[in-house]
């Protein structure tokens, strides 16, 4: 196993906050806030923050089990792993908690997009500082 790119985790958590504000305010305006909290603009980013870094600690150990070598011979890997993890894990769970509280599909496919987005972004960052 390789060491873990803890740049790569720190900076793809960051990206992956930044795509949920544009995604959830002037990308879709889908009315709904991103952070809960007070009424301050800047809402609480330690929940959403604390998520994508969750997220992106997984990808990074991931990519250090699979090791460099392959990743260089391989680049296409960061996008199979970060998005098969989106694909395959992420996305149904937000499908199916959307499908349980009645959401509208609109909304579901929204909500499920930004999530493959986000989780491509994760892995654009892991690939660009390989």
């Amino acid at each position: 196993m390789g060491p873990v790119n803890w740049l790569a985790v720190l900076l793809s958590a960051g990206l992956a906050v930044a795509i949920a504000l544009v995604w959830n305010g002037p990308l879709f305006r889908t009315g709904r806030r991103l952070f809960p909290g007070n009424s301050q603009p800047t809402g609480n980013f330690a929940l959403p923050s604390i998520v994508f870094l969750v997220g992106a600690l997984m990808l990074g150990h991931g990519f250090a089990r699979i090791g460099s070598e392959t990743l260089e011979a391989k680049p296409w890997l960061y996008f199979m792993q970060s998005g098969g993890i989106a694909l395959a894990f992420v996305i149904p769970a937000v499908w199916l908690t959307h499908l349980r509280s009645g959401t509208e599909v609109k909304n579901r496919v929204v909500d499920c997009g930004f999530w493959l987005v986000a989780y491509l972004a994760m892995g654009a960052v892991f690939w660009a500082l390989g």
